[in-house]
């Protein structure tokens, strides 16, 4: 029997259009848009200024503070200006815009298609190197890896868990990287592996990617310690609590991370870009977005360069349809839309989806008819009903007590709504406040 985690969850259609479907590069454009804010934590801060000239690579803006991310030069060329720019939360976020020219490269960046199996580096080695590398998780959160590599003391890293699920229904930039890239990606392990000093790695795959499954199989062959585990298809099975109760069978007590059950989770993006960065020398300047909805004409999966507008990519597959209702950044679960193209691809944007006006049309809204499915649904056991309600009602208090801030914002509970309450959002508004009035306490 397939395993999987034990509470809550759905199955919506996967409608994984863009399977198979090789990973083409992009070539950047003229204006690349990088935000300093790509990042879970606080956005990074500009090394150069206006008129400097920048190479492919190069650091341009540094993460300070101690939940931060380096960010590189995806082109080579002139900084433009420093100025804002909108972003996918719809605001004007302070960007670095470079006006590219050719494509020259930082030196010591190996380009060579050559894989490089022997790890050189010593545990903080390659911390600082991913550091250096301003590598964050690419399954969307955004957290910098170089944190999450740094095991407190006192704990004990048991498990290295890679996240290759890719739960959420019309992406699959993450399977088709594991069919291209898969060698490159279990020396991404073995170097997160030594990084922690774990002696045992899983690489979660659900069961709908049969041919990920085989071809990761076949590449972890000759590797003691690496397993690859099959799961069950369930939604949000990529979620880090859910996939190690899936993986291993352990339980992340409430408000703890991971390493409380001896776990570090990776997406396997981000394998790949460690194995990059500390076998290749290259920073994270670009990485795989998948492009699909029902209607594009082109379902495609693109390596692009960190900075490239949306525009770009809608354009590669096919235009935008003519009865396109909504764009989303991310899946239809957790993503959200974005009100412009003109919207940059950052380091946390693994897929847009082109809805139409029929799909991107809400339901009406009824009044609760405490039928108890969204209770039933959440894989962290929370109320999404009365958590709502709370949001609804800015009852702060409520929505802290009944731990709102457990919630990993799935959205399950809204997709199995029967009365279209528009759970998430309320829910995602309390989280946003009690968040912050829980740091005001704090200082």
């Amino acid at each position: 029997m397939l395993k999987t985690f034990k509470l809550g969850g759905v199955h919506p259609p996967e409608n994984k259009l863009s399977a198979h479907k090789a990973i083409e590069a992009i070539e950047a454009p003229e204006k690349i848009f990088v935000p300093l804010g790509q990042n879970l934590g606080a956005p990074s801060v500009a090394t150069v200024k206006r008129g400097d000239k920048v190479k492919t690579g190069q650091l341009i803006a540094k993460g300070e503070a101690f939940i931060s991310a380096m960010i590189h030069s995806p082109v080579s060329g002139t900084v433009d200006k420093i100025d804002t720019h909108i972003d996918a939360s719809g605001y004007r976020r302070d960007t670095i815009i470079i006006t590219r020219e050719g494509d020259e490269w930082e030196e010591g960046i190996d380009l060579s298609a050559d894989l490089r199996k022997e790890i050189t580096l010593s545990p903080q080695e390659i911390v600082e190197k991913v550091k250096a590398s301003g590598i964050v998780g690419l399954g969307g959160a955004t957290f910098p890896t170089h944190v999450k590599l740094m095991v407190p003391d006192g704990k004990k890293a048991e498990y290295l868990i890679i996240n290759a699920v890719e739960c959420e229904p019309y992406l699959t930039a993450d399977h088709q990287l594991m069919l291209e890239k898969a060698d490159e990606i279990v020396v991404g392990v073995q170097i997160l592996m030594k990084a922690i000093g774990v002696d045992k790695a899983i690489i979660g795959i659900e069961n709908n990617k049969p041919d990920a499954i085989e071809h990761m199989n076949k590449s972890v062959a000759n590797f003691a310690g690496i397993t690859v585990q099959a799961l069950k298809v369930m939604y949000p099975q990529g979620a880090e609590k859910q996939l190690i109760k899936a993986c291993v069978n352990r339980e992340v007590p409430s408000g703890k991370l991971p390493i409380e059950v001896g776990c570090v989770v990776q997406n396997v993006g981000t394998a790949f870009a460690v194995y990059e960065a500390v076998q290749k020398n290259k920073p994270l300047i670009e990485r795989v977005v998948t492009v699909t909805g029902k209607n594009v004409s082109i379902p495609s999966n693109f390596m692009a360069r960190i900075g490239t507008p949306v525009s770009l990519l809608i354009e590669k597959a096919g235009g935008i349809p003519e009865d396109n209702g909504k764009i989303i950044n991310g899946g239809p679960m957790m993503g959200k839309a974005i009100n412009s193209t003109d919207v940059p691809v950052t380091k946390g944007t693994s897929g847009i989806l082109l809805m139409s006006e029929k799909e991107a049309k809400r339901v009406r809204e009824y009044n609760c008819v405490r039928c108890a499915r969204c209770t039933t649904v959440c894989p962290m056991g929370l109320e999404p009903f009365l958590l709502g309600l709370a949001g609804e009602s800015l009852d702060w208090e409520i929505a802290e007590k009944e731990q709102v801030m457990d919630c990993i914002e799935c959205g399950s509970c809204q997709y199995t709504c029967p009365s279209g309450r528009p759970l998430l959002d309320n829910i995602r508004l309390g989280k946003f406040k009690v968040g912050q009035i829980m740091r005001s306490r704090k200082n």
